[in-house]
């Protein structure tokens, strides 16, 4: 069997080595054999262990062109194989959900798949810009939608807002970190006091569930942004102690980088692409990265697992922004300008000092609250992390190719200029 490489394997691979084989790693590939039931099925030899022959490869090679080439979610790769599933989260069939910061790349991407997964008694979208909801409502114009004009600081709106409300995903939130070092009030008003508004008013209003939205940023700050959304995940995590023997129950997810949103430097390269000269902070840097349909996924998905208090926090594979600058602009000069004021070389999502109570599971981590009063059911078949651990973009496990990062991003197979000019060069020379 050829590895693309003109090398021949062995007929029968372990699971090591068909990971090293196809670049996808060993829990990843555990946990596609349980999600794709029937269509990922290695051999199992007498003692249990896992054997991948030739046709098992092909079905892993085209999971990761779904999942990782095309962008795709689970859900999505079993709709695209045509592979039965659950219709989904039951949690909101028949259920109002309301969104806060809905008009945001987020909310339109969770509004696009609930609409068409989840059916619904109503969805809210809640955000302060009118001009924004005018505009998604071009879009969607699903019976069930309504558009709420509010601020998570005013909490007299939220009270009438989250009234018979069943689910909640906080989303609105002051993201750009320039922004927040030169506004740093309204980054505390926004991402601290809006935040205790949407516990106080979930408490008070009989909210069953309610999932904040995080970022690696949150983890280690070294900005305002980041600082403010800590003291977010912290207090999301507190409400659940708050709530007391009511029914309120609060989890955060926090991932990275993602593309496609309005924060990312996909659509600045582009347009920096034009010059001939694409500006790289560090050619050191390392990001996460995870797809708009990839995010929405995992915190519907958490829905139903979550207890109350967690942090759940994807594994999803890193980039090094030159890879990605050539991605984009292949034979450009790069030119380096330094790290800007409160900007990482390396994004961390899960700090060692949280390793402590951090358990694994096959495709994401789990950090435990320090207080469970409430319960833990729902933890106890995760593996604990070893002392000392931390999931950060530079000692991730899983990286992205060039060639991966252009089709996550919509880019088709370039032709990388410089080594163009080599060829052009050589033909020259030699005439």
């Amino acid at each position: 069997m050829d590895n693309g490489n003109g090398k021949r394997q062995k007929k029968e691979l372990s699971i090591k080595e068909a990971s090293l084989a196809t670049e996808i790693p060993v829990h990843t590939l555990r946990y596609w054999e349980k999600e794709f039931n029937g269509f990922l099925t290695p051999k199992r030899t007498s003692g249990g262990q896992r054997r991948f022959d030739e046709s098992t490869i092909k079905d892993i090679l085209k999971l990761k062109d779904l999942i990782y080439g095309k962008g795709f979610s689970i859900m999505g790769a079993k709709n695209a194989l045509g592979i039965k599933h659950n219709e989904g989260n039951y949690l909101f069939k028949g259920k109002t959900v309301l969104i806060t910061g809905g008009t945001g790349s987020f909310g339109k991407k969770f509004t696009e798949i609930v609409l068409k997964k989840y059916k619904p008694k109503r969805l809210i979208i809640l955000s302060r810009d009118e001009l924004k909801q005018f505009e998604m409502a071009q879009q969607f114009d699903d019976p069930c939608i309504r558009y709420f004009i509010g601020d998570v600081r005013d909490r007299d709106r939220l009270y009438r807002a989250f009234c018979d409300v069943d689910y909640v995903v906080h989303a609105a939130a002051m993201k750009q970190v320039p922004a927040s070092e030169y506004n740093p009030f309204e980054a505390v008003k926004t991402n601290i006091l809006g935040a205790e508004n949407v516990i106080n008013v979930s408490i008070d209003q009989g909210i069953k569930k309610v999932i904040a939205l995080s970022t690696d940023k949150a983890a280690n700050p070294v900005n305002l942004y980041g600082a403010t959304k800590l003291c977010s995940d912290k207090l999301f995590i507190g409400g659940n102690s708050y709530s007391g023997g009511r029914i309120s129950r609060f989890s955060v997810v926090r991932y990275g980088n993602v593309i496609g949103s309005r924060g990312s430097v996909v659509p600045f390269f582009m347009k920096m692409k034009e010059t001939g000269v694409i500006p790289i902070t560090d050619e050191r840097m390392t990001r996460f990265w995870i797809t708009l349909e990839q995010a929405v996924e995992f915190v519907i998905r958490h829905f139903e697992t979550m207890q109350g208090g967690e942090i759940f926090v994807p594994k999803i594979p890193s980039m090094r922004i030159t890879d990605l600058a050539h991605a984009i602009a292949p034979g450009c000069e790069y030119k380096i300008i330094g790290i800007r004021p409160g900007e990482k070389l390396h994004e961390i999502m899960v700090p060692e000092d949280d390793s402590r109570k951090t358990t694994e599971y096959d495709d994401y981590y789990l950090i435990k609250p320090e207080f469970t009063e409430w319960g833990d059911g729902n933890w106890k078949k995760g593996k604990k992390v070893p002392d000392g651990f931390k999931y950060s973009s530079d000692l991730n496990t899983w990286w992205l190719t060039v060639n991966e990062i252009r089709e996550m991003i919509g880019i088709k197979e370039q032709i990388d200029l410089t080594k163009q000019r080599e060829v052009i060069e050589v033909g020259a020379s030699t005439n």
